[in-house]
């Protein structure tokens, strides 16, 4: 038996998310149906981070155990050839200790969220970018942004149904930045509470928007009261980019 490392790479549109659910499609299920056509046996993929239905990933990581003989670099094109049509890719593929876990070995992750601020939606990226027909001041982002960053109750910031036992977390990086007519916001931290990062984002919105004075950020925080968020920026601008393992 040999653990591998996967590192993937998908587009959530089609996808109700990662993980398995009866009768629908998902990238958890997808992926394991590909490798037990080579591996000639059930397999269970165990992922850094769950995303949820319409979320991408750039650089998701997932560990397998296979117990055919083969090489590393097989096992990502394989999978590869029998994820074909799906938007799925198997970017690398490496063997690891067998101690090794995706999801708790994980030392910290990183998500990018992408808006679009103009009034003409985005033709050709209409599923991967927040369309907002107004223009944000990113600058005024930043600045509520800053507000977050640290180590803090995050109650306000954390779904109802979430399953994490404490809503305690500290938020190592959360930056905003315009590249032309797209705001990026860039996120990083250990781990986040479900929909952490698109709770922010919601509330960086209005804040952008001048709907929201930048001292409002904090309030908000310091209520830790789910009620105090605005809402949740839609799962499809959302990509977790980056998960690290040791220092």
């Amino acid at each position: 038996m040999t653990r591998f490392k996967l590192v993937v790479e998908y587009d959530g549109t089609p996808f109700h998310g990662w993980q398995r659910q009866d009768g629908l499609a998902t990238v958890q299920q997808v992926l394991e149906e590909a490798i037990e056509i080579f591996a000639g046996h059930p397999v269970r993929l165990h992922c850094a981070g769950r995303t949820d239905a319409g979320v991408h990933a750039l650089h998701q990581v997932a560990h397998v155990d296979i117990q055919k003989d083969i090489r590393a670099d097989r096992v990502r094109d394989a999978c590869n050839a029998h994820l074909r049509p799906h938007p799925i890719a198997v970017v690398s593929a490496e063997t690891v200790d067998a101690q090794f876990d995706a999801r708790r070995s994980a030392t910290g992750r990183a998500y990018l969220y992408r808006i679009v601020d103009r009034r003409p939606p985005p033709a050709l990226e209409l599923t991967r970018v927040w369309h907002v027909p107004w223009r944000l001041d990113e600058m005024r982002m930043n600045e509520a942004a800053q507000i977050l960053v640290g180590h803090h109750d995050f109650t306000t910031f954390r779904a109802a149904e979430c399953q994490a036992s404490s809503p305690v977390k500290t938020l190592d990086r959360l930056d905003v930045e315009r590249i032309g007519q797209e705001i990026r916001i860039h996120a990083a931290s250990r781990s986040f509470l479900h929909h952490q990062v698109r709770s922010m984002v919601g509330a960086l919105m209005q804040v952008g928007g001048g709907r929201w004075p930048v001292a409002r950020m904090r309030t908000a925080l310091e209520a830790r009261d789910r009620k105090a968020c605005p809402g949740m920026a839609p799962a499809h601008g959302l990509y977790l980019t980056d998960v690290r393992y040791g220092r």
